[in-house]
């Protein structure tokens, strides 16, 4: 028997390669003769790196980059032993980077992740860089990462602008003369965690900003500011008027439409990125059982967040997929109309102080509850 145990992260408690062990270790006190196969994944969030690294082999390196305001910050880069790079936004300009009380919507800038993604190329020129874009202090449109690329965003004198995307109203230019051609011959494919577009009610200022420390008034600003942003790339650059308006461009404060105007990348969904990068459709077909799971299901995960990716893929192929997660807003019908045939959440198998304080012993007994009562299960044998 060959249970594939495929989950993402379950956040600010494990990474996804920790959730897929502890749930591996309860799997084997049920079925101790049976063959896991540890095949973490990612959206484009935090974890995604990490996700890459363990399904495909290969070193991550530290690399010291501008912070989301400026002040250096090692973050991780990752060449895959297929000859790709991969990183993520939130390693370099996350919002997690920034104290709580020191957040400034306006100014936080995205450089520090066009940094790393130069660094990507320093070596030997990858076949393709994974960009996971989620996670962001900026608004910035992701010119701050471009910026690091030698693109410049000038005012109506001519005025480099400030960092952060509150200055972008104020954008007349764009000068890409001097800009890095490497990126132009090396594909880059922004792995993104929502569907969101740059601008307007959905966007990235309105929906993301207040999360980033932006007040009422600044969202305003700095949507303005992308919108701005759209209309002068389109113009100077000869931009797809669809870009803006596209799923993903908003993602990490519109780092989504940076990536695809600056720097040719293609966006794609963030689970869909991972699992064809990691070979994920063929490894559920080696399985008898798949079992999924990240830390939080709602109604925002029937848009197609891991485990349901996860899931839809295991039903086509035909394989049993189960799921455990953290908590749960999603009702057994809609999981099941989704192909997870049988889930538990930890909240509500050991409570939910343990559930956060002893988050893999309460993953490891979930997962050995849930396999002992499910219909089919053996108990103890395999």
């Amino acid at each position: 028997m060959i249970i594939l145990i495929a989950p993402d992260k379950f956040k600010e408690t494990l990474s996804a390669g920790e959730v897929a062990r502890a749930i591996a270790e309860g799997a084997r006190r049920v079925f101790p003769e049976a063959e896991m196969e540890i095949h973490p994944l990612g959206d484009g969030g935090e974890g995604t790196l990490e996700a890459l690294v363990t399904a495909i082999g290969g070193r991550v390196e530290t690399t010291l980059v501008s912070g989301p305001l400026g002040a250096p910050v090692p973050a991780p880069l990752g060449r895959l032993d297929d000859g790709r790079v991969a990183l993520e936004a939130a390693a370099a300009s996350g919002l997690t980077l920034v104290p709580r009380g020191c957040r400034d919507a306006l100014r936080a800038s995205s450089r520090g992740t066009g940094e790393l993604i130069l660094a990507g190329l320093d070596e030997t020129e990858p076949t393709a860089v994974i960009v996971g874009i989620g996670g962001s202090a900026s608004t910035d449109g992701g010119t701050g990462a471009a910026s690091a690329a030698g693109w410049r965003f000038l005012d109506a004198r001519g005025h480099e602008l400030p960092p952060g995307g509150g200055a972008l109203v104020d954008l007349a230019r764009i000068d890409g003369t001097g800009a890095d051609r490497r990126p132009a011959r090396c594909p880059i494919v922004g792995a993104t965690d929502i569907d969101n577009p740059l601008f307007g009610g959905r966007g990235a200022a309105h929906v993301f900003g207040p999360q980033k420390g932006a007040s009422p008034e600044e969202v305003t600003l700095l949507d303005d500011g992308l919108a701005n942003l759209a209309g002068v790339v389109e113009r100077d650059l000869d931009g797809d008027p669809g870009l803006p308006g596209s799923a993903g461009a908003g993602a990490a404060g519109g780092l989504g439409f940076g990536l695809a105007a600056f720097f040719g990348g293609r966006l794609g969904s963030g689970f869909s990125v991972v699992a064809e990068a990691t070979g994920l459709a063929s490894a559920i077909t080696r399985a008898d059982l798949v079992i999924t799971g990240e830390g939080r299901l709602d109604a925002g995960s029937l848009g197609g967040k891991t485990p349901i990716g996860v899931a839809r893929m295991a039903r086509g192929a035909g394989v049993a997929c189960w799921a455990v997660v953290g908590d749960s807003e999603v009702g057994r019908a809609e999981l099941r109309a989704e192909g997870i045939e049988e889930a538990a959440s930890l909240v509500e198998t050991v409570g939910r102080e343990r559930a956060l304080e002893d988050t893999a012993a309460a993953l490891a007994e979930t997962i050995e509850r849930l396999l002992r009562r499910a219909p089919g299960s053996r108990g103890s044998g395999a």
